[in-house]
């Protein structure tokens, strides 16, 4: 399997805490050195591990935001 190589460009909020120490946290990174997306994820303490998320572009995250206001 291929390395994955990435860098969190900005930590825009964390969502949430596991009582293990991972953050669900909403960043903007950076993907094999690719333009930076907005990315919702879980990640250990010191953001060497990371659970599957998903990667949104500032257009998809705009959609989403969207839908969820109509949700309220």
């Amino acid at each position: 399997m291929a390395e994955i190589k990435y860098e969190i460009v900005e930590t825009l909020a964390v969502l949430s805490q596991s009582p293990k120490g991972w953050n669900r946290e909403l960043n903007l990174v950076s993907w094999n050195g690719r333009e930076p997306k907005y990315d919702i994820r879980d990640w250990s303490p010191n953001h060497e591990k990371m659970g599957k998320g998903l990667t949104f572009s500032k257009e998809e995250l705009s959609k989403l935001k969207d839908v969820l206001e109509e949700l309220k």
